[in-house]
């Protein structure tokens, strides 16, 4: 069935590009309420594609934020389970001046595709609704093992409403193990499994001085500027080498193990390439007494993602703001606890906030690291399989990303 799987991949390439070239169209932005339509139409595009290659149950399942799609396969008397999970929904593709071709307009260069989503989730996706066809076709409409997917539209904005979906479904989703295509490959044709994740708090940090915008030149020397007081607390949360500041930050920290760090050090890997062509800075920064990809993938960091308030048009306007906000998140690796990283934020923040200012944290997303064991049957048959693709030997890696459901897929025993 395989061999005639991948014949089938082939035969039918430009079409399954064509199709995802279309899904990658759909401006489906989780975080923007005017694109929540687009959101349900990328929904109701998965959702119909499953239905025509041969899935069983598909279900548009309503949230109080944006819809999950389930759908099955269970006819392999015998076979293992596989939950296959992906998301659909996309970040926000500002700035858009940086953009060398529109966005949702997917552009081919370089026999890569450009667009948002296409390789965070959307391209990904499609890749596991393919491989479902082609396996499909290659059976004679019957899979090799039992199939259940689970795809949310809300990855991007911190995955609420699959972590409560997951919570009381622990029975209809109950698998012998979880795939989870919303990695990459380490380099172009080295085959890489991913199994560690870091995990995240969101938050936004609101500083509120006067109680209505002000003229400076009217009140400047006198009144409490918000923005002065949250880059009071941000300098602080961190040093100049990289260290984050917050008191008890790194007490659960726990480090890679001396296997792990060896097999990084034979990765394709140099600094000198990575700064130039996927940073683009002078220098890299951070705890330079790591290795970067040990910064990268297995130490928590603190940054700062925007800082809305005040004027912000084009020109002049000398205005003290009432209140201005500080986008700012955590990275985690295993052992930290994402509500105890808070609470030891919140707590730090609190105690750097200068007199005249208030300030209030609002959470966007919170969850766990993950690193996963490669001992079992699971990743060694996707080893044999990815070795039978690219004739290599697979390399195991870490994400310095965060996929929210992954820790749930393990805490909720759905695997």
């Amino acid at each position: 069935m395989a061999s005639s799987a991948v014949s089938y991949a082939r035969e039918n390439q430009q079409r399954f590009l064509g199709e995802l070239k279309n899904f990658l169209r759909i401006p489906s932005i989780s975080t923007l309420e005017e694109h929540k339509s687009d959101v349900q139409k990328a929904a109701d595009f998965v959702a119909s594609e499953l239905r025509r290659i041969g899935m069983e149950n598909v279900e548009i399942i309503p949230t109080k934020g944006h819809p999950l799609i389930y759908a099955d396969w269970l006819h392999a008397a015998g076979k293992p389970t596989v939950l296959m999970y992906a998301h659909y929904d996309v970040q926000p593709p500002d700035p858009l001046d940086e953009w060398l071709s529109p966005p949702f307009e997917p552009t081919e260069r370089n026999n890569n595709i450009y667009a948002r989503g296409a390789v965070d989730d959307k391209g990904q996706l499609w890749m596991e609704v393919k491989a479902l066809e082609a396996l499909m076709k290659a059976g004679g409409g019957k899979l090799p093992l039992n199939v259940k997917v689970i795809i949310e539209g809300e990855e991007e904005v911190g995955g609420e409403s699959i972590a409560e979906y997951v919570r009381k479904q622990k029975t209809k989703l109950k698998a012998d193990f979880a795939l989870v295509c919303d990695t990459e490959l380490f380099a172009p044709d080295l085959p890489t499994l991913c199994v560690g994740l870091r995990g995240l708090v969101y938050t936004e940090l609101e500083a509120v001085g006067p109680k209505t915008d002000l003229h400076s030149g009217m009140y400047g020397g006198a009144a409490p500027n918000p923005f002065f007081g949250l880059i009071e607390i941000i300098s602080k949360l961190k040093d100049s080498k990289g260290k984050v500041l917050i008191p008890g930050f790194y007490k659960d920290v726990k480090a890679p193990t001396k296997d792990e760090l060896k097999a990084w050090k034979r990765l394709p890997f140099k600094d000198e390439a990575f700064r130039k062509a996927e940073v683009g800075s002078s220098v890299l920064t951070g705890e330079k007494e790591y290795p970067t990809l040990y910064r990268l993938w297995a130490r928590p960091t603190v940054e700062v993602h925007g800082m809305p308030g005040g004027f912000t048009a084009p020109g002049a306007k000398t205005v003290i703001p009432a209140k201005a906000a500080a986008k700012v998140s955590m990275r985690m690796v295993p052992n930290q606890d994402p509500d105890d990283i808070l609470k030891k934020y919140t707590a730090y923040v609190k105690k750097l906030t200068p007199k005249g200012i208030e300030t209030k944290i609002k959470v966007w997303s919170k969850g766990p690291a993950c690193v996963v064991g490669t001992d079992n049957r699971y990743i060694k048959a996707a080893t044999e399989a990815l070795h039978d693709t690219f004739k290599k030997d697979t390399v195991f890696i870490r994400s310095g990303g965060s996929i929210p459901i992954v820790t749930d897929f393990q805490d909720f025993r759905m695997c």
